[in-house]
């Protein structure tokens, strides 16, 4: 026993030849094959030793043809210097001579003789330069190499070794920054120093993410997730794990702290590079990757959660509250320990904060995609080709309410975090957010839309198919104005299920996939009421060709719906958020295409939102059934008051006596009165307003064609029997307006002719327009009024 050599203490031993044993040697029985493991490490010693004299011998002849390039680099400074030499003495030979011909001739041969000596000098010295500082780059990464091939215990002369090389590498991409500026020509060399360099970093950076691995495990990360249940998940903190970024302590925490910096270090060296190599190209997409550092400590966090994952297939709702919890509790620690050094390694646009929640919202999705939604897949597929109705439609409609409510709680961690929102841009909303999924994956977004399209539809079509909801006007305030509207209930459900289908797209990354799922959603929502406003119309022509009130009261209800439609639809344009939509472009520049009906529309017509088609199929709806409901009204009015037009001989004599107004019109009056009552009491007062203007000028082009131009003589007394008439007419529509006679003109005018004086209306046909207009006729023609002229009979 006595002659068994000690093992040496534990803590000589570096990290990974202590990995090495504990793997080796874990239980009794790994111990009686110790002579086996031995002649292991011997075999593999022996291997290390043969790399290392071939790698020695590597070196030896790296050093030998920097050597031999040195002597060379030297053998040129002595012609160039030859060549000065020479140079200055032609120059003062030449200035001897006193004439001084041929001097002239010479001198620009000479100044371009000089300029490429001064090139080649210039090329030469910063050849020599670089080459200096590759051989040290490439010296530092050797040497780091050969301390971890010898087991070198010494962790912080490696890292000093590591911080050698980095500081060397920023020398040299500064210095290659500025020739590639001021000497473009040299473009091969830059090259040439670019691939050198780039071996150089294939081999540093490997080696600093192993180390940075290494000192994750050895202080702790990541914490332990075994003892959280679906009751602690909702905990504000979780007391019974520490944060091993805070427990850490001593020469453990210096160590962690400087290998991260060198890696901070490292990655914005890296963006130096691609900024100077993507030059003239878009480089932000190129140049914005995760920090790494932030994602070293993700991953094996991710790791261990997708153990518990595995178990939760049936129940994503703990999927998303792991995710959540791990993401809060941690995230504080990233600011106050880590931030400082990526700010003192300026490694300039990060935020740990932001990076530590978008690695950890990126893990979620990138599980989401490759383990969930398959599954969810496959039971759709499989519904599809049954067609037996199964809970997958359900299932999956729960998985995206848990990850809007889940992106929803991000969102409200990232603002309690400090970082603001309006700064995350460039595809950083994509990173904070689950719903990320459906970018790669437009497919999914497609499903995603129909299944939301068929719950919206199963969920309007009762509400619809209601009568109840049709004759129920709107409460409440959806409209600032909305009593003006008495639109009836159904709107206000249909535009109830829009919000919902629009707040499930909110917080999608892109415009483009909110936009196609709205198009894919939305408008064929829309339609479909459209469509029911349509048929109930059409059903109410068809049956009593609108003549009885039921039908204008079922047609007013339609185009109050149609009007509060459009409404809601042009407030909702006016917002950013559909604005931003609206201008989303199809495949071709300067044109939009509609997802659903194929049809290009000019993108100028988007600027209005991306409701604009359907704000105008509402406003062309609106416009046809108010003219019906004008041309129903007024053809009534026109049957029921053709007696009194046909009646030519009345305007030659006094009216009835005790009778102001002509009783052939009394019943045309009611008529029209009863009717424009039932249209005003349902109908919204734009339209109606629209209706009763339309009705003016329908009986004032009646009246004036069926007597005014129809060659009837008029007498003093008939004028009088007239003016009492119209007089009547106008005041059925004083109810609307101050000065009805104003919506009459050429009646108003007619009358107004009718009753000059015989001297005023001959002088006002022989001086013509001029005359007219001084006595307030403008909407008559010369014709027009010459007829009334001579159609007027004076008695006195």
């Amino acid at each position: 026993m006595d002659s068994l050599q000690s093992l040496p203490p534990l803590s000589t031993l570096s990290t990974s030849v202590s990995s090495a044993l504990n793997a080796k040697l874990g239980t009794n029985h790994d111990l009686t094959q110790a002579p086996s493991i031995v002649a292991e490490f011997l075999t593999q010693c022996d291997d290390l030793e043969r790399n290392l004299v071939h790698l020695n011998r590597t070196l030896e002849s790296n050093l030998a043809s920097y050597a031999s390039f040195s002597n060379r680099i030297g053998h040129l400074f002595g012609i160039v210097n030859s060549k000065l030499t020479d140079l200055g003495s032609s120059v003062c030979l030449r200035s001897s001579v006193s004439d001084g011909e041929g001097l002239g001739e010479e001198l620009p041969s000479l100044a371009k003789e000089v300029a490429r000596v001064e090139a080649v000098r210039a090329y030469a010295e910063v050849a020599s330069k670089l080459d200096n500082l590759i051989g040290d780059i490439e010296d530092a990464v050797s040497s780091t190499m050969n301390k971890n091939l010898r087991k070198d215990s010494s962790a912080q002369n490696s890292e000093e070794t590591r911080m050698v090389a980095i500081k060397t590498l920023k020398v040299t991409e500064d210095l290659l920054t500025s020739v590639t500026k001021a000497r473009p020509q040299w473009a091969r060399l830059v090259s040439a120093v670019d691939h050198r360099v780039d071996r150089a970093l294939a081999i540093l950076r490997p080696q600093a993410i192993a180390d940075h691995r290494a000192l994750l495990t050895s202080f702790g990360w990541p914490p332990s997730l075994s003892n959280l249940t679906s009751s602690s998940l909702d905990a504000r903190k979780s007391s019974e794990v520490p944060n091993p970024l805070f427990t850490m302590h001593g020469d453990l925490k210096r160590r962690y702290c400087e290998n991260f910096f060198a890696l901070c270090r490292l990655q914005e060296l890296q963006r130096q590079r691609k900024s100077r190599q993507l030059e003239g190209h878009n480089r932000e997409v190129a140049l914005h990757q995760p920090l790494w550092a932030i994602e070293e400590l993700v991953i094996p966090v991710s790791v261990a959660c997708q153990r518990h994952f595995s178990k939760w297939i049936d129940k994503p709702e703990f999927i998303f509250a792991l995710v959540y919890k791990i993401t809060r509790d941690y995230v504080d620690s990233m600011d106050e320990l880590l931030q400082p050094l990526v700010d003192e390694a300026m490694l300039t646009g990060y935020s740990c904060k932001e990076e530590w929640i978008s690695a950890m919202v990126t893990s979620l999705s990138t599980y989401l995609a490759k383990e969930i939604f398959p599954i969810y897949i496959g039971q759709l597929e499989e519904e599809s080709v049954t067609g037996i109705r199964s809970q997958a439609r359900t299932s999956w409609l729960h998985l995206i309410d848990l990850m809007v409510s889940f992106d929803n709680r991000i969102k409200l961690l990232v603002e309690q975090s400090g970082i603001l929102l309006s700064l995350l841009e460039d595809g950083t909303p994509r990173k904070i957010s689950s719903l990320s999924v459906f970018c790669d994956r437009p497919d999914w977004l497609d499903m995603w839309a129909e299944i939301e399209l068929d719950d919206a539809m199963e969920k309007l079509k009762p509400e619809i198919d209601e009568e109840r909801n049709w004759t129920k006007k709107v409460q409440g305030a959806d409209l600032s104005n909305s009593d003006d509207y008495k639109s009836p209930a159904v709107s206000s459900i249909t535009f109830t299920c829009l919000s919902s289908l629009i707040e499930r797209c909110r917080l999608l990354p892109t415009v483009s996939l909110r936009s196609r799922f709205l198009r894919l959603t939305s408008t064929p929502v829309i339609k479909f009421f459209l469509d029911c406003l349509l048929l109930r119309c059409q059903e109410a022509e068809g049956l009593t060709a609108l003549t009885d009130d039921d039908a204008l009261i079922k047609v007013s209800n339609s185009v109050n719906a149609a009007h509060y439609s459009e409404s809601i639809l042009k407030e909702w344009c006016e917002d950013v958020f559909f604005l931003e939509m609206g201008l989303d472009q199809g495949e071709h520049p300067g044109e939009s295409v509609a997802e659903n009906s194929g049809s290009k529309v000019p993108i100028e017509e988007y600027g209005n939102g991306i409701f604009h088609e359907e704000i105008v199929k509402f406003e062309d709806f609106r416009t046809q059934w108010v003219e019906k409901i004008t041309m129903v009204i007024l053809r009534g009015f026109d049957a029921r008051c053709r007696d009194y037009i046909k009646n030519r001989r009345q305007w030659q004599e006094k009216s009835e006596e005790g009778w102001t107004v002509s009783q052939t019109l009394i019943g045309a009056l009611d008529y029209l009165q009863a009717k424009m009552a039932v249209i005003e009491e349902n109908l919204n007062r734009v339209d109606f307003a629209g209706i009763w203007r339309s009705l003016a000028a329908g009986v004032d082009k009646l009246i004036f064609n069926g007597i005014l131009m129809s060659n009837v003589k008029f007498h003093e007394e008939g004028v009088e029997r007239f003016g009492y008439d119209v007089e009547v007419v106008w005041g059925v529509f004083r109810a609307w307006c101050l000065r009805p006679e104003g919506f009459f003109p050429k009646v108003s005018e007619s009358l107004k002719l009718l009753k000059m004086e015989k001297d005023q209306l001959e002088d006002s046909l022989k001086e013509g327009q001029k005359r007219m207009k001084e006595n307030g006729i403008r909407h008559l023609s010369v014709a027009e009024v010459e007829k009334i002229g001579k159609n007027r009979v004076y008695t006195k």
